[in-house]
């Protein structure tokens, strides 16, 4: 879909800081993030709502998602948990209409510098921040690796 910033966004026709990208989905910072580390995973095929996302798509983009947050964990931002939200359809705050599960990183005692995210949405240091999230799923997967028989 050619108005769709997101479509533009994993065909390449529009910038943005990518975590991560496979043959159905791509997880990118969000240019207006809440916490420093607010990751957004989106299919690459184009669904606007949850009623056109297939099932099994819909169960990948939320095993990423959980991905995401576990590598945020591991990483150099530091987090404690994550706020895993996906919004399906305008009446539920969605703003971008195609559909997308945000990660959100946070960190305890957070509620002040969390709520002021809200306001205030400002990208700080996208390169280094999407090369912390990468690192932080390495070393996912390295563990990953170590546990495996």
């Amino acid at each position: 879909m050619s108005g769709c910033i997101f479509c533009r966004i994993v065909s390449g026709a529009a910038p943005a800081t990518k975590v991560y990208e496979d043959e159905t989905l791509c997880a990118f910072l969000d240019i207006r993030p809440i916490t420093r580390g607010h990751t957004l995973v989106v299919p690459r095929a184009h669904a606007t709502n949850l009623d056109d996302l297939d099932h099994e798509l819909g169960a990948r983009i939320f095993t990423l998602g959980h991905r995401i947050a576990k590598g945020l964990r591991r990483s150099d931002l530091a987090a404690d948990g994550a706020n895993l939200v996906l919004n399906d359809g305008k009446s539920a705050f969605q703003t971008v209409h195609h559909v997308h599960l945000h990660v959100v990183p946070r960190r305890d005692g957070d509620l002040f510098t969390f709520a002021r995210g809200f306001v205030l949405r400002r990208s700080r240091e996208p390169d280094a921040t999407a090369a912390a999230i990468r690192a932080g799923l390495d070393r996912l997967d390295t563990e990953e690796k170590g546990t495996r028989p």
